[in-house]
């Protein structure tokens, strides 16, 4: 086995920063609604942000902190990669740090409850540019051939994130009496943050890898490429 280059290197740092945002991306719903099931007990909450407001805070912090620092960590192939990254970071620190406004809150509580709102709309708008923008770039040195794969992948997440987006604020502002017992903003947030995390775990190579060319004898095992 040959050792393992500076340039392996750095495309395992990138597949593992890659993959560890997707997971948490992808398991963030299940634990917070399961969570707080099994800590308080009680029904769901309105969204996916108010379980702040529950036994499930220091995991929702926890969790929101860490997808930023490893967002602040991804470093992409171009500067606008780097400036994504960098906002994406610093809305999902805000999310975590201003929570949204809690039920009966004060004018304190509503002002903090804003720029929750402002730093989510803005996480939720970078994270569909990755996935339609920057993860559809292709890699002309090193093509993969299930790339178009991934790439209707990454576009339909997108997608499916700036429309839970617009959902939610049409839900909030038009229809909030009439689907407020369906929990509209819960399930549209869940739905949004999972394509998120799909869409980063495609990215790790995770989810619909390239193989590796077939050697007599040797198994093909995924060997995900480092796409732009």
């Amino acid at each position: 086995m040959s050792p393992r280059t500076a340039s392996d290197t750095f495309v395992h740092n990138y597949l593992f920063l890659r993959r560890a945002i997707g997971f948490l991306g992808v398991g963030l719903p299940f634990v917070l609604v399961f969570g707080k099931l099994v800590v308080d007990g009680g029904g769901l909450l309105n969204s996916i942000s108010g379980y702040y407001y529950s036994g499930m805070r220091d995991v929702w912090v926890g969790t929101m902190c860490a997808i930023g620092v490893f967002l602040l960590s991804y470093r992409g192939y171009g500067r606008v990669d780097d400036i994504a990254g960098n906002i994406a970071a610093v809305a999902a620190v805000g999310v975590a740090l201003f929570p949204t406004t809690p039920a009966n809150g004060d004018r304190a509580d509503e002002i903090i409850g804003m720029l929750h709102l402002a730093f989510a709309a803005v996480f939720f708008l970078v994270l569909a540019f990755f996935c339609i923008v920057l993860f559809t770039k292709s890699d002309k040195a090193i093509p993969g051939p299930r790339k178009p794969e991934r790439n209707r992948l990454y576009v339909t997440s997108g997608v499916i994130m700036l429309v839970c987006l617009a959902l939610i604020v049409l839900c909030g502002l038009f229809f909030d009496d009439v689907t407020k017992s369906l929990y509209p903003a819960l399930w549209l947030e869940s739905i949004a943050i999972l394509a998120f995390g799909v869409a980063w775990l495609t990215k790790g190579g995770t989810l619909l890898p390239d193989k590796t060319a077939d050697v007599p004898g040797v198994p093909s095992v995924p060997a995900p490429l480092p796409e732009a």
